[in-house]
């Protein structure tokens, strides 16, 4: 049985030729990457020859057309986003405030977003947003009353930045006010307020007290003048003498005197001694 050389050649020149080109196709591919992943809590812009289309692609692995196709990854997850606001209250009292914000991209304008203001919205629009509704809100309230009302004043900036976010495509789920500081002077002048507040209560309790105190005891001196006058009166009705003496042997001990002065008389007995 005779080899044929040639036929082997064919074979492996066959082998070695598809070989090559899956090689260049693979690599082609690897080069030119027409897949894309787009991650959980995110969305694609695609953009072609640079321009920004209709077309949002969603979670998962999408085809697009190499050099002409490029995809933009959105993050659209909730993000929470702090900031720090000095502002000035109504009475041009100095007002450090923090506030916390949660926001996402509105999932169906990511490419208008993309396109109108770029993928830095955060610094470009959202802290600006923020400043200009706290300060103008904080100047419609003095700085009392920013205490006092934190829930209307949430509610205002809460508006104010409804209105400039909505028209940048982004949702506000949630808005806080961290916290509210004021200067060091004004927190003395609140904090002396309050001493001074506490004192004047005080006060007011003990002059309550006092005039309690007073009227309890003119009520019992009226009591005892009232009773002082009924028994005047009684004695009066009763004859006058006669009632002293009553009185007098209702106290007496039923002994007599051991010593008579000359003249005098006997208790109770009317009897004169001579």
């Amino acid at each position: 049985m005779q080899y044929d050389f040639t036929q082997g050649i064919t074979s492996s020149a066959k082998f070695m030729k598809t070989a090559v080109l899956a090689f260049i196709v693979f690599m082609a591919i690897t080069i030119l990457n027409p897949f894309v992943i787009v991650g959980a809590g995110e969305r694609g812009v695609v953009l072609t020859w640079g321009a920004v289309g209709d077309t949002i692609l969603d979670e998962g692995l999408h085809l697009v057309v190499p050099i002409m196709q490029k995809v933009a990854i959105t993050d659209v997850k909730i993000k929470k986003h702090e900031v720090q606001v000095v502002a000035y209250s109504k009475d041009l009292q100095t007002v450090d405030t923090v506030i916390a914000l949660n926001y996402h991209v509105a999932t169906d304008s990511v490419n208008k977003l993309y396109q109108e203001i770029g993928s830095d919205f955060q610094s470009r629009v959202i802290d600006p947003a923020i400043q200009e509704s706290v300060k103008a809100t904080t100047a419609l309230f003095a700085a009392q009353d920013l205490i006092e009302q934190r829930p209307k004043v949430k509610d205002e900036i809460k508006k104010h930045l409804f209105d400039r976010l909505s028209s940048k495509y982004i949702v506000i789920d949630d808005f806080s006010i961290v916290n509210f500081d004021f200067s060091e002077n004004y927190e003395k002048a609140v904090e002396q307020k309050q001493v001074a507040q506490q004192q004047a209560l005080k006060a007011e309790n003990e002059l309550k007290r006092i005039k309690i105190e007073a009227e309890q005891r003119i009520a019992q001196a009226e009591a005892e003048a009232k009773a002082i006058q009924i028994q005047a009166q009684a004695i009066t009705q009763t004859g006058g003498k006669d009632y002293v003496q009553l009185k007098a042997v209702e106290k007496w001990n039923g002994q007599l005197p051991q010593n008579m002065i000359p003249g005098g008389t006997v208790p109770f007995l009317d009897l004169t001694f001579k």
